[in-house]
């Protein structure tokens, strides 16, 4: 396994790039990071289409990723149907398979902020993406937000700019995302990396049989600054309360769209995931990443992940919480780079 390393002055930097190092700490705060000022807005290098919170926003890593943000055109249906699909991606094409970042329910690319800039530095041709309905896409002609929706359109994004077989990483819920599509997809799928994977859930259950005025009262309690604010007390461990509010703040800046009610509820009536049946189905290599301190995912489930997956390799993060990428991204970086060269970790 090529090793990672976090140099000030790696061999051939893009020229876009400024390059340092990252490390994070308990506080929430990181030393510098290789960041590649790509793709930059005209909104104080913001891309226009991001609410303009995101000058709020304190973190550094969430802004310099929030600056590469673009738009490309994803047909849906018919030639004439496209949605301007909002993703990160890299500068050049790599020798290996792509990397494709998924992200949690209700979340975005953004997610991947810390983790990111270590796995381009490492060389991996890295691509966050929002899934269809989440993140920053333009959904102001809203299409149906299904499971089967999302997959479609996540096969036309790899069909249209990826074209190669992927290492899919599904974080959470992203996990049922990665399996839902590498299921209907294999050619597309070489390998899955689910971290702290939340696979069991069976559907939205109840909630897709609520009436519409209920289903948008409750998304709207969603988008409430304390319940996010709550989530992340949650998913991060040791953290202070002025970096559990900025994250917060980048958790929720994609629900600020106009459109995000819509597909939310979409999402909701239409049932939501289920793949129980499709994991032992699964013929791809996997690597199944959990935490140590995970207070969500039940270290129960994942080892039913690992049972029902023999062939997968399986890697504890220790001192970590619900989203390891994000809080401890040095060792989930090391991990995806070493499994996306040569299958080992």
């Amino acid at each position: 396994m090529m090793p990672l390393t976090w140099c000030s002055a790696p061999p051939s930097p893009p020229p876009e790039a400024v390059v340092g190092t990252l490390m994070a700490k308990k506080d929430g705060s990181f030393r510098s990071v290789v960041i590649n000022a790509r793709g930059a807005g005209t909104n104080n290098g913001f891309p226009s289409f991001l609410p303009k919170e995101v000058e709020k926003i304190k973190d550094p890593y969430a802004r310099k990723l929030a600056q590469r943000m673009e738009r490309l055109p994803v047909s849906i249906g018919s030639s004439e149907s496209r949605i301007m699909s909002s993703c990160v991606r890299p500068p050049k094409q790599s020798e290996i398979n792509p990397v494709v970042l998924l992200h949690c329910f209700d979340s975005s690319c953004l997610e991947w902020r810390c983790a990111y800039p270590l796995l381009e530095e490492a060389g991996l041709e890295a691509w966050a993406v929002d899934v269809l309905g989440w993140g920053f896409s333009d959904l102001e002609r809203c299409p149906p937000c299904s499971a089967a929706s999302k997959r479609h359109h996540l096969y036309q994004f790899w069909k249209s700019y990826i074209r190669r077989p992927m290492v899919l990483v599904g974080p959470s819920l992203g996990g049922s995302v990665a399996i839902d599509f590498a299921y209907h997809y294999p050619v597309a799928v070489e390998k899955l990396v689910l971290i702290n994977a939340s696979v069991y859930a069976e559907g939205t259950g109840d909630m897709a049989k609520l009436p519409k005025a209920v289903a948008y009262a409750g998304v709207s309690l969603l988008k409430s600054t304390p319940l996010r604010f709550y989530a992340n007390m949650l998913a991060f461990n040791g953290i202070s309360l002025a970096t559990t509010f900025d994250w917060t703040n980048v958790g929720r800046l994609h629900c600020l769209l106009p459109w995000w009610k819509d597909a939310t509820v979409s999402f909701m009536t239409s049932g939501g995931y289920n793949v129980v049946s499709q994991i032992k189905q699964v013929k791809q290599k996997v690597l199944v990443i959990c935490s140590e301190q995970d207070n969500i995912i039940s270290y129960k489930q994942i080892l039913r992940l690992r049972c029902e997956l023999p062939a997968a390799i399986m890697r504890l993060i220790p001192d970590s919480g619900h989203l390891p990428h994000v809080d401890n991204p040095a060792s989930v970086a090391k991990l995806i780079v070493g499994f996306a060269r040569n299958g080992r970790c």
